[in-house]
């Protein structure tokens, strides 16, 4: 199996070719600029220099969120459309899942970590069972405060990683004390690599019905749903 993967979720832009277990192409930055004029062409770029064709791919990886909602719109919508027109399965992974990926060696807990602004994050609570990734908690968006209590309760070592920790490290390690780690910061990145991995396994989706998961409205739209209802 060939796939394309796609992240533009966060500021990192990432695109991965893989071939079953062999990764032919990776591009991976963490700009602040914008993905929708630089993610086709980045695209295009990789798949010329490792001289693979549109009709070679036999599947497309997307990051789905949460996180920039502009971000993870132009990713999603790049990606169905090209699973659309290609004819092949589409498969859309948790952008927190892609950043836990990179906690394969860790033994214990490992939470991602992205910023939602107003003492809140967006996070899930992962572990490697053998080799496979699982979830033990959903993705969700909440006061880190809060999440620090419930991971205290465990009493278990969790590992902190994602771009975002810089924002939050002296509150996670102050809170969690001796179960608090925080991955080294050359983890923090999410690799396109690991999206098409982990998309290998999970089943393909509705190409028409499939959505982003924000996990919250945008607040543009919340507020404009509160103003309806009010």
């Amino acid at each position: 199996m060939r796939v394309l993967a796609i992240d533009t979720s966060n500021f990192v832009l990432g695109i991965a070719i893989v071939e079953e277990e062999k990764v032919i192409g990776e591009v991976v930055t963490n700009l602040q600029k914008n993905h929708s004029v630089r993610v086709m062409p980045a695209i295009e770029q990789l798949m010329k220099e490792c001289g693979v064709k549109p009709k070679e791919l036999d599947r497309i990886v997307v990051a789905m969120g949460p996180g920039s909602y502009t971000g993870v719109r132009i990713g999603v919508t790049i990606a169905k459309t090209l699973a659309w027109s290609l004819q092949i399965p589409l498969v859309g992974v948790s952008s927190l899942e892609v950043v836990a990926a990179n906690g394969r060696h860790f033994n214990g807990y490992i939470s991602p970590i992205f910023d939602a602004r107003r003492g809140q994050v967006y996070t899930g609570l992962y572990e490697f069972v053998g080799q496979t990734l699982t979830c033990v908690e959903e993705d969700k968006i909440i006061l880190l405060s809060d999440w620090l209590g419930e991971l205290e309760k465990r009493a278990k070592p969790a590992l902190f990683i994602g771009n975002d920790l810089v924002i939050h490290k002296e509150q996670i390690e102050t809170d969690l004390k001796q179960f608090a780690y925080v991955a080294p910061y050359t983890d923090w990145n999410p690799r396109p690599s690991e999206l098409a991995i982990i998309g290998m396994e999970k089943a393909p989706v509705d190409v028409h019905t499939f959505v982003p998961n924000y996990i919250r409205l945008a607040e543009a739209e919340a507020n404009w749903l509160g103003k309806r209802q009010g």
